[in-house]
């Protein structure tokens, strides 16, 4: 078996004849041949009940986990498409949808960066190093020393400043 296709396996062909491109009318075009093209585009206009909504096929196409997440926001579209129309309802469910999450995402890092600190205690969680500034000759506070005096200081992770109450 091949890799999947739209077309099933079968070659694909426009159905709109060689008449799509403006330049292949003007060259000239046969009685049949505009009879065709007219009757195709008569094709394509959509009857007043086109096109049709299925209910069943969302619910075939779609497990009832998924249906169960994609409630709140399909609520959305369905009050909004009557005032802002079908499109726009659609593009305003879908980005509001990776807003929330791109949201969620951001309060989930930010809880864990807050209350996942990596010190003394734990060897997982988030740690945050700070860059010493730099100072050169003629700025104010040159020379600037290093705050750390003993060797016990450079690998602490907050050690030192633990108070204990005995």
């Amino acid at each position: 078996m091949g890799k999947s296709s739209f077309t099933g396996g079968v070659k694909p062909m426009s159905i709109t004849g060689r008449f799509t491109n403006e330049r292949e009318r003007l060259i000239g075009m046969t009685d049949a041949e505009r009879a065709f093209r007219r009757q195709w585009l008569k094709d394509q206009i959509l009857a007043p009940s086109e096109p049709r909504v299925v209910p069943e096929i969302y619910t075939a196409t779609h497990n009832p986990i998924r249906r169960f997440y994609r409630w709140p926001l399909d609520q959305l579209g369905k009050a909004l498409a009557p005032v802002l129309g079908e499109q726009r309802a659609g593009r305003i469910r879908y980005f509001t949808g990776k807003i929330l999450l791109g949201l969620a995402g951001v309060y989930a890092l930010t809880y864990y960066v807050k209350y996942n600190t990596n010190d003394w205690t734990r060897k997982n969680g988030m740690r945050i190093l700070k860059s010493s500034v730099a100072v050169h000759e003629g700025d104010p506070g040159y020379p600037r020393v290093s705050d750390r005096t003993k060797p016990s200081d450079y690998g602490d992770r907050g050690f030192n400043n633990v108070k204990l109450n005995l």
